[in-house]
């Protein structure tokens, strides 16, 4: 029998032949675990830190997985696949082949719901509950744990809207530390501020009891046996019920408390001192750097420039133009619908609103893109951040839609740059006065240009160009995934049969161009790091029927399937997007 309780704990049964007084001691080696592990293999850190305690507390009391459990986003389910029999296999979180960084349903029974995105967690219990009320399941516990930053997205007050109105046997843990990936921000982050300080306010004048919840706290979350006899209490009420605890995301690692927003996240680090490894300073820029640092240029010369984003200041490097032009600076939750709809507003008056949402987020808000921006022709620029293959936050997170789901929006502008200097000339030339709506879409990490603050110069809308001219097979791509194409190309022998082409525009694409194209060229391939279905090649099949060309095309791109996570470059040679499988590929037609 090993010294170390965690070590002998595969699944909750075992958790729960501990005795009450030995959890602290289990918290403590659950933390030390979490942190050993992640300073090596990276990932998500502060926020499983912060919820230890709840996470042993919930798997003690509570029969999972019959009992059902569901994290919010899932960044804080650390502990929770430790205790849920992936300890041994932890070491390969997030990584190619291993398990996910978020829970998957897939991947275990106790992983109830999969998640990525926020603020699903209190719609998917209920409607579990309400699945057990019809069954005559009256006794089994749904229990839903949520952040103060993804409580206050719409989705969730819907949710909590429904929910006080039902007899289901809900319980809602609201996980407040003040932060999500930023700072939490609105109102309702000030209100329950005010609550944590007025144990009156909490008791009486109560939003949560208001909507027919049966509210207790506010309870220190890393309070083991407050957390203990709470859970207990709240197990034998009937109806929704409503926990708020208070915890401190990065709880036992002192530079992950003291620097929350850079510890979501940190990288490597020393598990010790907490003090990240250094990284030699890469001498090129990231894209959404590229990004922020244009817009602060761009915001010096026209007033009429704001920025927007859902809660990612920091991720979207619109964090520059806060600390420069506070007041022309939005950061406004977890809420992608709101945002869009705020940017149509801004842009009825004559401002220039550039809508930052990272590419997957942005399908939280489709009906706004059509609904208030497209039908009324709106001048809004979407830059599409992490758009792509994004790495190892996986399936929920990879930016492959949106050039299939925006290029069917009439009005609608879609661009994508092949660098940073196109990147940073197309923000400019949005700027400029624009008559329509157009959304941006560029990949996260690094690029390849170090001198890319050259002057501003305009691009022609729809306006493709040649990177290389040749005598029988035409390769069009867009975006940066025309770097793979470029050294694809340096691995061929004979590279005279080969055109590339960027089209830059998947619309309006330039049918000019594509004349021309399709005219000298036998075969044509696509190339994208989009989805295939409905994406550029669907258009570009689209445009040779519209004029009866008979050319041979064939579309290479992300295949009709949810892709996995891991390193992008493992990504893409599986798929066939990396150089190498490209040149492979190419050879057949020449």
């Amino acid at each position: 029998m090993s010294k170390n309780l965690l070590d002998n704990i595969s699944n909750p049964i075992d958790l729960r032949k501990l005795n009450p007084k030995q959890l602290p001691l289990l918290a403590k080696e659950l933390r030390e675990f979490i942190i050993d592990i992640v300073a090596t293999k990276e990932g998500h850190l502060g926020a499983s830190l912060g919820v230890v305690e709840l996470t042993i507390a919930l798997h003690y009391l509570f029969d999972t997985p019959n009992d059902l459990l569901i994290w919010d986003v899932g960044h804080q389910a650390y502990g929770h696949k430790i205790l849920t029999g992936r300890k041994n296999k932890f070491h390969t979180n997030r990584q190619f082949g291993g398990i996910a960084g978020f829970p998957s349903r897939k991947e275990s029974i106790f992983d109830t719901f999969g998640v990525g995105h926020s603020s699903t967690s209190i719609s998917a219990a209920l409607g579990m509950a309400i699945a057990s009320n019809l069954k005559g399941k009256t006794k089994k516990h749904h229990i839903a744990v949520i952040g103060d930053a993804s409580i206050a997205s719409g989705m969730a007050f819907e949710a909590l809207n429904h929910a006080g109105v039902t007899k289901a046997n809900l319980l809602i843990i609201l996980n407040d530390n003040a932060i999500g990936i930023d700072p939490s921000v609105g109102a309702l982050k000030e209100y329950l501020t005010k609550v944590k300080n007025n144990k009156r306010l909490a008791a009486q004048n109560n939003i949560i009891k208001a909507l027919n919840f049966d509210y207790s706290g506010p309870i220190d979350g890393h309070d083991l046996p407050k957390l203990l006899s709470e859970l207990e209490r709240l197990k034998s009420i009937e109806g929704p019920k409503f926990l708020h605890i208070i915890t401190t995301k990065g709880k036992g690692l002192q530079k992950a408390e003291e620097d929350q927003v850079t510890y979501h996240a940190p990288g490597k680090f020393d598990k010790i001192s907490g003090e990240r490894e250094k990284k030699e300073k890469n001498i090129y820029t990231k894209y959404q750097d590229v990004f922020g640092k244009t817009i602060v240029e761009l915001a010096d010369k026209n007033e009429n420039i704001v920025g927007i984003t859902p809660a990612m200041l920091t991720g979207s490097s619109l964090k520059f133009l806060m600390e420069k032009y506070p007041e022309r600076t939005f950061d406004v939750g977890i809420a992608e619908q709101h945002a869009v709809t705020l940017a149509a507003g801004l842009a009825t008056q004559g401002m220039i609103p550039f809508c930052n949402i990272y590419s997957t987020f942005l399908q939280r808000a489709y009906d706004q893109v059509i609904h208030d921006v497209a039908l009324q022709n709106l001048p809004v620029v979407f830059c599409l951040d992490r758009a792509g293959l994004v790495g190892e936050d996986g399936a929920t997170h990879h930016g492959v839609f949106d050039l299939a789901y925006l290029r069917c929006i009439p009005n609608l502008i879609v661009f994508a740059p092949r660098n940073e200097i196109e990147l940073r000339n197309m923000l400019f030339t949005a700027q400029k006065g624009l008559n329509q709506p157009i959304a941006i879409r560029y990949p996260r990490g690094i690029g390849n240009i170090i001198d890319w603050q050259k002057p501003f110069a305009e691009i022609e809308i729809g306006k493709g160009i040649c990177l290389k001219k040749g005598t029988k097979v035409a390769l069009l791509s867009v975006g940066t995934i025309a770097n793979n194409v470029s050294e694809a190309l340096n691995l061929i022998d004979n590279t005279s049969l080969f055109s590339h082409y960027d089209m830059r525009f998947v619309k309006p694409l330039d049918k000019k161009l594509l004349h021309t194209v399709f005219k000298k060229h036998q075969t044509i391939i696509t190339v994208e790091d989009g989805t295939i279905k409905g994406g550029f090649g669907s258009a570009i099949l689209e445009f040779a029927s519209e004029h009866n060309y008979q050319n041979k095309i064939n579309l290479l791109g992300i295949t009709d399937e949810f892709i996995e996570h891991g390193a992008i470059s493992k990504l893409q040679h599986k798929i066939g997007l990396d150089s190498k499988s490209l040149a492979n590929q190419f050879k057949f037609y020449s």
